[in-house]
């Protein structure tokens, strides 16, 4: 394998990417080439939007090709294109050939939600201190228990009282971490929905692998009220969903939500007021866990 690299201004990484799909590079990353730098820039949409730029004002962009030929062949095409201005080559380097399974693998390792309840790649084993645990392997689907907002939802459905989670709704299931984990902590009536029906395979078959129970697909599968409703996406679709969520929260029933900054609580309280009062919960790395009781 080969890699073209190329520093381009932003205005040209859609123009220079689709160029390099015509070309057949077996893929193109973005990325920002002041990274790691007092001129790094932040980057980043909403679920099911657009995002905000198509790249940052230095982009480097590294397309993937199977031999040197064909990389130097889309190097020299390029460089003679008038969209190729302002553009730089940046090199064409060779990529040593590794066991990229095992080293995927080496990324994930056991992660502790509290000190008795784990998240653990199959290719590991249990740790000792370990007394719930959740087998789960990176797949197309979000949730591991690596990212903060997966790690809050879990650790506040393993506080709960063992039995008081009643009927359980995880909206925006992705992997079906979090319908799992409630099942692992007594929830026996679990609805997993999600928009993407990748997720929603991903769901059934993470939960057969857990040997725990819980029904799975779209979002119209949700119905009635439930004692738990968790849902763990981003700010802007919470807000929208503040009226469809509430509505299948039961009298004395919990509403978790999760992948909210710091400096959303605000907003999040103010989009749910008219149905229910949100309170900061839990906070990791500058993301917050918000709560709330009917």
């Amino acid at each position: 394998m080969f890699e073209l690299t190329l520093l381009c201004p932003e205005d040209r990484v859609e123009t220079i990417s689709d160029a390099l799909d015509a070309l057949d590079a077996l893929s193109v990353s973005v990325e920002d080439a002041d990274a790691q730098t007092e001129a790094e820039q932040a980057l980043f949409g909403e679920p099911g939007m657009p995002p905000p730029k198509d790249g940052w004002q230095r982009s480097r962009v590294v397309a993937l090709f199977p031999t040197e030929e064909l990389a130097q062949e889309a190097r020299q095409l390029l460089s003679l294109q008038d969209f190729f201005a302002g553009c730089t080559v940046l090199g064409v380097n060779d990529v040593p050939e590794q066991d990229w399974v095992r080293l995927t693998q080496s990324q994930f390792t056991p992660v502790d939600i509290t000190p008795e309840f784990w998240i653990v790649p199959t290719w590991h084993e249990l740790p000792e201190q370990a007394r719930v645990s959740i087998r789960l392997d990176p797949g197309l689907a979000f949730g591991t228990g690596t990212h903060p907002t997966t790690r809050m939802c879990l650790r506040w459905i393993a506080r709960q009282p063992q039995g008081s989670l009643g009927r359980v709704l995880d909206y925006g299931c992705g992997s079906g971490i979090l319908a799992i984990g409630a099942a692992k902590f007594g929830a026996v009536d679990i609805d997993a929905v999600d928009i993407d029906t990748a997720a929603v395979e991903s769901t059934l078959q993470n939960a057969q692998a857990n040997e725990v129970q819980l029904s799975a697909g779209l979002p119209d599968k949700a119905k009635g009220e439930y004692g738990t409703v968790l849902a763990n996406i981003l700010a802007s679709p919470l807000k929208v969903l503040a009226p469809l969520l509430c509505a299948h929260v039961a009298a004395g029933g919990h509403l978790v939500l999760a992948g909210i900054l710091e400096r959303q609580a605000d907003e999040l309280k103010e989009a749910y007021a008219p149905y229910i009062q949100l309170e900061v919960a839990d906070s990791e790395d500058g993301w917050i866990l918000m709560t709330a009781t009917r």
